[in-house]
């Protein structure tokens, strides 16, 4: 009887040990830490930048990353910022007011002659200033949880996936892997800027770069906007043949207000993920409790997927891209809305309205189609733009936005 149940024991024990194992996932444990108001907002420049920066440190060290910055894992990086919107808040500053940031980088080395970058930025804006959304007088931390504690803690997953897999697999990786967590890009996509001036690897060995800022807010119809989809001509093809999930929104171009434009701009294929704007997009109620974890789960599994299709292609093509940006007319009077970005029927969806705007004023709403503004139809963004640069301050305009099944028809005042 002792040697059956011993037996048992053992056969249990050697089936245990050739079981591949999982990796762990810690998306919400990730992004608790970094949205805590102990960080203060981790604003660059700032202690609680400092705080989070040092957490990405010890999550790449025990996930099994190697060191790729210029101080172990850290890229630093000083800059002048043209104003100083957070006077109250106490940098980590030299005597010249240089404010300095620092680039978290770890690597998985494959011994394969190219590399693919996979990056979220960490900071945000701590107490506010110029690019918060916020209207209330006193100060409040902007936590920043979907901006971009989200796009961090699927990055931390991937990596973690990453490793694991070159630990349990027999098949030898065609690339490989470094992952960079920025800083400064809410002041202008400063760290990643930075990087593609001052790379750790060789540049010309980066197959393609894959962003993901605010990825944590997946709506009920599961819409994932994927941009960049025009910089390779592998990417179409792969975005839609591991599709099961999404219902995604493509933009072609290359260039955008997050980091994948840096590498974009020096000639390396990007895919940009997003999740869409939201009421708590730049404010203090950007928090960890709201996000929407199963979606991040499988933003990250199928970003995983996409990298393990596109493994065996070699280098990817690189293509230049119509910059939407470039064709954007100027405009000195707005609506006060947040878009819907990931609305692609015909139309503007308003997405949420600010306070003493000249929408909140006419009574528009968050679901509202804008359909008409002054003589012009509207059928997208670019359309909406176009209206908007007719109109100075002090213009009156018809508008008509569709609410539900109906349409309705008042008058706006810039």
């Amino acid at each position: 009887m002792k040697k059956l149940v011993f037996l048992l024991v053992l056969v249990g024990l050697l089936s245990c040990k050739n079981e591949p194992k999982v990796a762990e996932n810690k998306i919400k444990e990730d992004v608790a830490f970094l949205a805590d108001d102990k960080l203060e907002g981790r604003q660059t420049g700032t202690q609680g930048e400092v705080l989070a920066s040092e957490y990405l440190v010890k999550r790449f060290e025990a996930i099994g990353l190697q060191p790729k910055g210029t101080e172990g894992f850290l890229q630093s990086f000083s800059f002048k910022p043209k104003t100083d919107p957070h006077s109250e808040v106490e940098f980590t500053t030299n005597a010249d007011s240089t404010i300095t940031g620092h680039n978290v980088i770890g690597f998985i080395d494959n011994k394969a002659k190219n590399t693919i970058v996979i990056g979220a930025h960490y900071d945000h804006l701590g107490f506010g200033g110029e690019g918060s959304l916020f209207r209330e007088k006193e100060k409040a931390i902007h936590n920043g949880a979907d901006d971009n504690a989200s796009g961090v803690a699927v990055l931390l997953n991937l990596a973690s996936r990453l490793v694991m897999q070159n630990n349990n697999s027999e098949i030898k990786d065609n690339n490989n892997y470094l992952f960079m967590a920025f800083s400064g890009e809410e002041m202008g996509l400063l760290g990643s800027n930075y990087f593609s001036k001052n790379p750790t690897i060789e540049a010309e060995s980066i197959n393609y770069m894959i962003n993901m800022d605010m990825v944590g807010r997946m709506k009920t119809d599961s819409t994932l906007a994927v941009y960049g989809t025009g910089t390779s001509p592998m990417f179409k093809q792969t975005i839609k043949a591991n599709n099961e999930k999404f219902k995604i929104v493509e933009n072609e171009s290359g260039v955008g207000p997050s980091d994948h434009t840096s590498f974009y701009l020096i000639d390396i294929p990007v895919l940009h993920f997003f999740t869409g704007q939201h009421e708590d997009y730049h404010k203090p109620s950007d928090d960890s409790e709201k996000l929407n974890y199963e979606g991040m789960n499988l933003i990250s599994d199928y970003i995983y997927n996409i990298i393990r299709d596109l493994d065996d292609n070699g280098e990817l093509a690189f293509r230049k891209t119509k910059n939407e940006s470039e064709e954007t007319p100027r405009f000195k009077v707005g609506l006060g809305v947040v878009p819907d970005y990931l609305y692609d029927g015909k139309g503007m969806r308003i997405d949420g309205t600010r306070e003493d705007t000249p929408a909140f004023n006419t009574g528009l709403q968050k679901g509202d189609i804008v359909l008409k503004l002054g003589d012009s139809t509207i059928t997208d963004m670019m359309s909406y733009m176009r209206a908007l640069s007719v109109f100075d301050n002090g213009d009156e305009a018809d508008i008509t936005v569709k609410r539900g099944e109906k349409n309705i028809e008042t008058k706006v005042k810039f």
